[in-house]
């Protein structure tokens, strides 16, 4: 039987201050061999997002299938506050599966989806910010910038700069954090090919520069090009078509531009610690927080935008030919261009 009146009933439900959250999708089945370090990566995220936002982010962990080892190590870090939701899946249920899990309750202006392996460096988040703020169609910014990202659902930016001497290839801004990219992706090296030049565009109101693309690792969304996700899950654990289709689209209905900071903003580790990563986090600053004024302005969806950019002009500027002829008027030399197109 019941007694007495929830005193829930007809509550209204208080909102969170902040207007970004983190987003973490965790998988580390067992602690030995490949995972040996995973878990001590994790948490050097998890500290590092924690410490230098510059607002009051809401970070969100799922366990997708983890150890019940890795579950209690959770436990207690939800337990002190460094976690302010936790979701435990028993069975792994797949990296996307697990992300909107959470995307889809989430009423935050910004969405950032990470890795649970990338170490977030000081100013990360204002650089970030600075990228919406001075491109208004930026639907989805990373703070780190990776070689070869023009040509992947890119074709909108492309076409409103066509004619702009706004849009180039400019000289790398930090060489040494691509190898490390690299690396962490289990190359033993990045060809000196990709560290000279990458593709960039300038904002209009600011002196502020953009990376034209950018990767899965880390990166920030704005929430309502979601919009646009499929109603069913992800068929796939890992990989498949599942970013692209649940991350990298959605963007390209709304006609937004995906980007990342010119400079370097976070590390993808990887499955190792290695003596500098732990260099950096000791390096790490705790930052004021303070949510941001700038209001980012709402991205409409347009069928006929996403139609002629995304379809008709993907199809022109696909050919390598005029590709090529494009990248040789926008600075790239004819020595590089045969690797960039």
């Amino acid at each position: 039987m019941r007694v007495g009146e929830n005193v829930s009933r007809d509550k209204l439900i208080e909102k969170r201050s902040g207007n970004h959250r983190v987003i973490m999708p965790l998988y580390i089945p067992h602690e030995t061999d490949y995972y040996k370090d995973s878990f001590s990566i994790f948490k050097m995220c998890l500290l590092s997002v924690n410490k230098t936002a510059s607002s009051n982010v809401v970070i969100s962990v799922v366990s997708n299938g983890s150890s019940e080892s890795v579950n209690k190590k959770l436990l207690a870090l939800y337990e002190q506050g460094l976690i302010n939701e936790l979701i435990i899946e028993t069975d792994e249920i797949g990296k996307i599966n697990c992300i909107l899990k959470v995307l889809r309750t989430s009423d935050e202006r910004f969405l950032t989806i990470t890795d649970a392996d990338v170490l977030f460096l000081n100013n990360w988040e204002n650089e970030v910010m600075k990228i919406f703020e001075a491109f208004p169609k930026a639907s989805a910014v990373s703070p780190m910038p990776v070689f070869r990202t023009q040509n992947h659902y890119t074709s909108n930016i492309i076409f409103d700069y066509f004619f702009s001497k706004k849009i180039r290839f400019s000289e790398v801004k930090n060489a040494e954090a691509l190898t490390r990219f690299a690396k962490s992706i289990g190359w033993e090296w990045l060809d000196e090919k990709w560290k000279d030049v990458i593709m960039t565009v300038d904002a209009s109101n600011s002196d502020l520069k953009a990376v034209v693309g950018c990767n899965h690792c880390t990166v920030t969304y704005k929430r309502e090009i979601f919009k646009s996700i499929p109603d069913k899950n992800s068929k796939y654990k890992l990989g498949g078509d599942s970013e692209g289709l649940y991350l990298d689209q959605p963007s390209m209905y709304y006609d937004g531009y995906r980007l990342a900071t010119y400079n370097n903003y976070a590390y993808h580790l990887g499955n190792k610690i290695e003596p500098w990563m732990l260099e950096l986090f000791d390096g790490l600053k705790e930052n004021n927080k303070k949510e941001f004024l700038f209001k980012a302005p709402i991205l409409k969806k347009s069928k006929f935008k996403h139609a002629l950019k995304n379809v008709f002009f993907k199809k022109i500027i696909a050919r390598k030919k005029i590709r090529k002829a494009y990248y040789l008027r926008k600075g790239l030399s004819s020595d590089k261009v045969n690797n960039f197109v």
